[in-house]
């Protein structure tokens, strides 16, 4: 969870949540009922949700999560 101060943005809060303002979309989709706010105001509760787990190597999405017996 983060209380937003007075003028955070989505990209302020995800830089002091996740360390990139790039990962702002994650806090969107997590808190839609503020999806219209672009400045907040001091003292609104946002879901943070924990990144996605990144994946490494040459592989493509889509076999991540395959299984070879």
């Amino acid at each position: 969870m983060y209380t937003t101060k007075s003028g955070d943005t989505w990209d302020t809060i995800a830089k002091a949540v996740y360390g990139s303002e790039y990962h702002a979309d994650l806090l969107m989709e997590a808190n839609r009922e503020h999806i219209e706010t672009f400045v907040f105001g001091a003292g609104v509760t946002l879901n943070t949700p924990a990144l996605p787990e990144e994946r490494g190597g040459q592989l493509p999405p889509w076999k991540y999560e395959a299984k070879y017996d």
